[in-house]
């Protein structure tokens, strides 16, 4: 639990009558509703305030059901299913515009605003829980104030809000002191008739999950907008006056130990996060450098792998299922003087530099291209509205996996310019090559996560693809994925800054750690098994 739903908790526990003890001594809310309406009728008759057409009150019949009676017009209508929970005997169930003074904030045009003046407060100056005048600051002229607009100024203790745009529901108490101010346009304020409520309990109301859910249920239209017509209609929950005040009280001595406890939370989930990503480089790391999972001499060698593959390699260009260009006579061995040497036909050469840690015996150093049937950058599509053939883009590879759902689409008349090898298969590891942000990223693709016929890739994109019955893709993907490889992206690209690339002869000769293909296969277990753990 975060500090926020703990908050929100302890405001339901609140209003619910849960948070203090009810003391059957207090004077109960239906006494002080009384009250309530006497002093709303003195000042409906004094003209302070407009008659409330909707004007109601709800009670309990004797069937324990709950109506509210429309005092305008007689109706009375069962409300059972508005009532989300019980409450205390001495506690009333009421709607907002019952208890408070709703007020709109006016008009207030552009062309009115003046370099100094009266302040106005707006959406902007109404913060989670406080007001901040200097955050946005409007005037209107001190005749225009006093001509028109006096009523609208704001005293301390009252409940401003929000009620437009991406602020709508967030409220704060005012407690401005000097200069007046002036509600604006987009902004409301609520305040109990007279002293007869108070306001801290309403305020602390409208701060729960319970206020904002009636608004919320309002909401209509793209951009929200609410006044009075919506504030008017939520139900609340009204205490005794005496629990309104304890009430409020212990949620002013808690709130600081919320604080504090979001606080500590939100340190210990950066701090979690940040170990998780540490613990996985970390795996990713060993599983690379063979330190994951024990060597097995049965299992074979990396050598003898390789040999395979040059076999198999050779055996498909021979029956034209593989160009030429995915045969090579490299080499890579290690000398007696511990450094590492490529040999590629009657050249040798020293590439100690190139290597980035030690590897077991069992293993083998080998260019991606000696372990992949192909390597290729995507191609430019023509794009279409036809939605047959998806072109797999940048963004369709994140971190998170791969997804077809952020793939535009081919001209249908264009598939027959693609050749068969540009069809994506199963395993295919599709590698960001461009862009600074995306450069790098990888994802595996596979048919299953395709409802659509076939996939391609776009220009943006190297679609590296394994000789599966030796290399496992998912091995690889945890190789390319590393810290040893993405740390070090951006030295190995080309281009400025904005633009980085990495050509596809850079991709082909990337080194690659390969260990036998059945310990491939138990180091992807054993980081799959890890990553289960870490999740939970």
């Amino acid at each position: 639990m975060n500090g926020k739903q703990l908050k929100n908790s302890i405001l339901q526990w609140a209003i619910q009558g849960k948070l203090v003890p009810q003391d059957p001594n207090d004077e109960p809310a239906s006494v002080l509703l009384e009250k309530i309406r006497t002093e709303k009728a003195r000042l409906i008759k004094e003209g302070k305030i407009k008659k409330d057409k909707n004007e109601s009150f709800i009670f309990r019949g004797d069937d324990n059901s709950y109506y509210e009676k429309f005092l305008a017009t007689g109706e009375v209508k069962c409300i059972d299913d508005e009532i989300p929970f019980e409450i205390p005997t001495t506690w009333e169930w009421v709607r907002l515009s019952n208890i408070s003074i709703i007020q709109e904030g006016p008009g207030i045009r552009s062309f009115q605003y003046m370099p100094s003046g009266i302040q106005l407060l707006t959406v902007t100056n109404i913060l989670e829980g406080k007001v901040d005048m200097k955050k946005q600051t409007k005037f209107i002229s001190e005749q225009e104030y006093h001509d028109k607009y006096i009523h609208f100024t704001l005293k301390q203790g009252d409940i401003v809000c929000a009620c437009s745009g991406g602020s709508w529901g967030k409220s704060a108490l005012f407690n401005v002191e000097g200069a007046p101010v002036i509600l604006n346009t987009s902004t409301l304020r609520l305040r109990y008739f007279s002293d007869l409520g108070c306001n801290q309990y309403l305020y602390h109301i409208t701060k729960s999950s319970f206020f904002k859910n009636q608004l919320a249920e309002q909401l209509s239209g793209m951009q929200p907008n609410f006044g009075y017509t919506h504030y008017s209609k939520i139900l609340l929950p009204l205490p005794p006056l005496r629990e309104q005040k304890c009430i409020s009280e212990l949620i002013e001595q808690i709130l600081p130990y919320i604080f504090k406890y979001n606080s500590a939370q939100e340190i210990l989930n950066k701090l979690n996060n940040e170990i998780s990503i540490k613990l996985k480089k970390s795996i990713l790391q060993e599983a690379i450098q063979g330190k994951l999972v024990p060597q097995i001499a049965e299992e074979g060698t990396a050598e003898e792998l390789l040999k395979l593959i040059k076999q198999e390699k050779q055996h498909l260009v021979k029956e034209g299922k593989l160009k030429k260009s995915t045969l090579s006579d490299s080499v890579i061995f290690r000398g007696d003087d511990n450094k590492y040497f490529e040999k590629n036909g009657n050249t040798e050469m020293n590439i100690t530099d190139e290597i980035p840690f030690e590897i077991p015996d069992s293993w083998s150093w080998v260019r991606l291209n000696d372990i992949c049937s192909y390597i290729q950058r995507g191609k430019s599509p023509k794009y279409s509205l036809i939605k047959k053939y998806p072109v797999v883009a940048q963004k369709c590879n994140q971190w998170s996996g791969f997804s077809i759902d952020k793939a535009q689409f081919i001209d249908p008349d264009t598939l027959s310019s693609y050749g068969e090898e540009r069809i994506l298969q199963d395993g295919d590891l599709m590698w960001n090559s461009t862009g600074l942000g995306t450069l790098g990223r990888m994802a595996i693709y596979w048919s299953t996560l395709n409802p659509y016929e076939l996939a391609v890739a776009d220009s943006h994109v190297t679609v590296i693809r394994a000789m599966k019955k030796f290399v496992l893709p998912q091995y690889l993907y945890y190789y390319f994925t590393s810290n040893t490889v993405q740390s070090v992206i951006e030295d190995k690209s080309d281009g400025s800054t904005k633009q980085k690339e990495l050509a596809t002869a850079t991709v082909k000769t990337y080194l690659v750690p390969i260990p036998s293909l059945m310990e491939q296969s138990r180091i992807i277990s054993k980081i799959e098994q890890l990553a289960s753990i870490m999740r939970g």
